[in-house]
This record gives C-alpha cells, sequence and structure tokens, in this order.
C-alpha cells in the first residue's frame, strides 16, 4: 500500500561517475535536506534552482561533500509529491553516505519503482506509462527506444483510451435498451450493434497482435547460425561482433555448444547463436552439441544458412536447406575468395528460397553488405503485416497482450450475444467486462497485486 513517508535512493546507477543523483521524495523532503545541505552564502533554496553547497552530518558537523541541490514543489513534480535532489560526486561511498545520513534524518530507503509507483500513484503517469520508464531504461536498441519514448509520452494510452471510449458509447447504447425500451425511441437495431462490435474487435486485434513484433524489437531477433563443420559459422559470429568471440580452427567440430551474443544492426538488436556444425558424428559431446544447434535453430525468428562455396554440397547441406524451409534467414555462400565448387544455382536447385549472399568470412571489408543484408531481413521480420497509422503502434509487454485477449475474448461473446438475440443485460456484460480489461492497460482498473507485479522488476532510485 501507499505510505505517506519520505523516500530516498540514489537515482544513478551504481558505480565511479562524474556525478551521482540522490533523491528524496515526500512529505519531509524539504526538511530532510535542509537538515543535511547547507547552502554556500546564505542563500536558500528556490523551486527548480540548482544551489551549491556542502552536504554535512547534522550530528558532527562534519563535511560530507560539497555538491548541488534543487527542490521541486509538490503536484509538478516527478512524483507528485515534494521532492529534492543532490548532485554529489559520484563516488560510491559518497553516495552512501549521503543516504544514510538522509535515513538518519528520517526517510526510508525506497523499493524497487517506488518513485515510478508514487508518480503513479499520484496521477502524474498512467501505468502503461510507467512500465515505459523501465522499458526505457533497458531499451537494447534504438527500434526498442522508440517503442518506449512513443508509450512514455501517452501515444499507447490514447489509443487504449479511444477504443475504450467505443466500448463504453456501446455500453450506452445497451444500457438505453435496457431503461427505456418501452419508450418511442429509436435504437439501434442488434445488427448495427454486431456491426460497431465487429469493427471494434478489428481494432482491438491489430493492436493485440503487434505484440509478436513489438516483443522481437524489444528483446531483439534471435538468429541462429547453422551449417556443416568448417563452413565458417563462427567466422561470420566475430566478424559481426568485431570481437573473437569463438575459436576459429581448421578442425571439424571446434564449436561443441551454443554460443550466444548480440549486435547492433542499424536500429535493431540482434541475438546472434553460433552453433555446433550439422553433421553424423560418433562423438556423443558433439552429438549432444548437433542436438542444441537443432533446438536453436528451430528457437530462432531468423536463420543464417552458412554454406561453404569451395567444396561440393553434401548431405549435410541439404539438412540446413531444410532446416530453412518455410522460416525467414539468409544464406551464406562463404569463401568465395577460394575456387568456386557451387553456386548460388546450386542452391536453388536443392530447395533453397531464402536470399543468398556471396561473401568471404576473412575479407573485412564485406561486412558491410552482411550487415545490410541481415538488417533487411530484421526489418522485414518486425515490419506490420498491414501498413496503417494504426499498425505501426506496437505493444511488447505480456501485461498488455493479456489484456487485449481478454477483452478481445469480451467482445466476441457480446457480439455472438448480440446477434443472437440474447437479453441486452447479457450483451452489457461482456462489453464491461472489455471496457474492464482495456482500462487495466493504463491502470484505470488495477489490483495492488498487479501493481507490486509490474514495479518488482524496477531499478531502484526509478
Amino acid at each position: 500500500m501507499y505510505a505517506a513517508d519520505t523516500i530516498v535512493a540514489p537515482a544513478t546507477a551504481p558505480g565511479i561517475g562524474a556525478v551521482a543523483i540522490v533523491r528524496l521524495s515526500g512529505p519531509r523532503a524539504f526538511e530532510i535536506l535542509d537538515a543535511i545541505f547547507r547552502p554556500a552564502h546564505n542563500a536558500g533554496l528556490t523551486a527548480r534552482t540548482m544551489r551549491l553547497g556542502d552536504v554535512v552530518d547534522p550530528a558532527t558537523g562534519a563535511r560530507i561533500d560539497r555538491a548541488l541541490a534543487v527542490v521541486m514543489r509538490r503536484p509538478a513534480s516527478l512524483t507528485g509529491e515534494d521532492v529534492a535532489e543532490i548532485q554529489c560526486h559520484g563516488g560510491p561511498f559518497v553516495v552512501r553516505r549521503i543516504v544514510a545520513l538522509a535515513v538518519g534524518a528520517g526517510a526510508r530507503m525506497a523499493e524497487p519503482g517506488e518513485f515510478t509507483r508514487r508518480a503513479f500513484l499520484n496521477g502524474r503517469i498512467d501505468l502503461a506509462e510507467a512500465e515505459a520508464v523501465a522499458d526505457i531504461v533497458a531499451a537494447r536498441s534504438e527500434s526498442a527506444l522508440a517503442i518506449a519514448l512513443d508509450q512514455l509520452s501517452g501515444t499507447l494510452s490514447a489509443r487504449v483510451a479511444e477504443l475504450r471510449a467505443q466500448v463504453v458509447a456501446i455500453r450506452a447504447h445497451l444500457e438505453v435498451e435496457i431503461d427505456f425500451s418501452d419508450e418511442d425511441i429509436r435504437l439501434p437495431s442488434r445488427r448495427e450493434v454486431g456491426a460497431e462490435i465487429e469493427r471494434l474487435i478489428a481494432d482491438v486485434a491489430v493492436l493485440h497482435d503487434s505484440f509478436a513484433r513489438g516483443l522481437l524489437i524489444r528483446d531483439g531477433v534471435r538468429a541462429t547460425i547453422v551449417g556443416k563443420p568448417n563452413a565458417g559459422k563462427s567466422s561470420l559470429l566475430n566478424l559481426l561482433l568485431g570481437a573473437d568471440r569463438a575459436i576459429v580452427t581448421a578442425i571439424a567440430g571446434t564449436t561443441r555448444d551454443v554460443i550466444e551474443d548480440s549486435v547492433q544492426l542499424g536500429p535493431y538488436a540482434l541475438v546472434l547463436n553460433d552453433t555446433a556444425g550439422v553433421r553424423d558424428s560418433a562423438d556423443d559431446l558433439e552429438r549432444i552439441g548437433i542436438e542444441r544447434t537443432m533446438r536453436s535453430a528451430r528457437d530462432a525468428d531468423l536463420l543464417i544458412a552458412m554454406f561453404d562455396s569451395s567444396r561440393p554440397l553434401e548431405s549435410a547441406d541439404l539438412d540446413v536447406i531444410r532446416l530453412t524451409a518455410g522460416r525467414p534467414g539468409l544464406a551464406i555462400l562463404n569463401k568465395r575468395d577460394l575456387p568456386a565448387a557451387i553456386a548460388e544455382a546450386d542452391l536453388r536447385e536443392h530447395g533453397m528460397v531464402i536470399p543468398i549472399l556471396p561473401f568471404s568470412a576473412i575479407q573485412l571489408e564485406q561486412a558491410g553488405a552482411l550487415r545490410a543484408e541481415l538488417t533487411k531481413a530484421i526489418a522485414a521480420l518486425v515490419a506490420p503485416a498491414a501498413p496503417s497509422s494504426n499498425a505501426q503502434l506496437t505493444i511488447s509487454r505480456e501485461r498488455h497482450r493479456d489484456a487485449l485477449s481478454i477483452a478481445l475474448g469480451a467482445l466476441k461473446n457480446a457480439r455472438s450475444a448480440a446477434l443472437s438475440m440474447m437479453p441486452p443485460e447479457i450483451v452489457a456484460v461482456d462489453i464491461m467486462a472489455a471496457a474492464a480489461a482495456l482500462g487495466s492497460i493504463t491502470g484505470e482498473v488495477s489490483t495492488e497485486d498487479v501493481l507490486d507485479a509490474i514495479f518488482r522488476d524496477f531499478c531502484i532510485g526509478k
């Protein structure tokens, strides 16, 4: 539950830095700041104006640090409460001492996400915007940051509010039918109500179905590199990462386990998995590695199929081609610096349909072309199925998807009830359930358990 006390925490990441921020929020924030901060030149603290001074131990008068302080009065503050911040030197010991002084003066250490939670509870932001704060902190790519910033700016909340308003309007029609069925009032027919619900279902489904795309953008597209031994998989991984992440030797079967790392490609994050070579093996350890290769390939969003163009096609190559069937990906015809034994036409002849890039993993100047092709493949994977203004809005949180799923189910039940000429009270029950599910996204309908689940993964100080 929301306790009207005063909390304190570092608002900057732990470790050594040039500057750190210690934040206070609550009814005693200014009082506690006055106890531990002495402005220089006897200048008082004015709202939203930085003042130079000393952080001191009120018990001994000992100076702890020379710092800047600022106050922000409620309700126009981050949390909607009185907020005070001390910008001190960024040493861990200094930060710990200042926090300890604030606690000694009457503050309590903030729980993870408690500042943002108070902002929500005080009406400064809604629940979807609060979640966007955590997504901004955790963003792994430009595209993930763009989704989070869009959500923080209220775009998702506005769209959800629009959909909820349409649901409430349908409920109003049903209320009129319930309350004034004997009056000479022109009421929408059940067919009209059903058509209105049908349009709403389509709009909610667009937002719901954006989750798969949003998750790829937020967490990164998982790509598995597959190919027979010595096709150049590990060399490709090292080239993309710009580091010797995987051991490269001429000995077949060097890679025994799945090696994972990530790289930025344009606005996207790509999570790469280098795997053991695809082939039949009597070696128990290598066979386990190959089984993990197959599992990684099944779970991947994107396949990067490696082929050695200097060697004729073998059964292992045909297995790799079969793995790519019906999957998004890119085929790499590697070792083009050597005399060619196979060409693109040979792969096409055996059923390869994904794009093919002739390549040499030892020629660094070709890395740009590889990155461009992979970026193009990712862009196609995360693009909306039917581009439109509403299709560009993307959700990336399971909670939002689940709420939209509940809303969709309730709306489908309401449509069926309306077209089956069920009493308006029956239709209204499902319509109310849809409105409640949509409202839960922005926090119009929420419980303490839901709030606990949302904010427990935040970092302390946010």
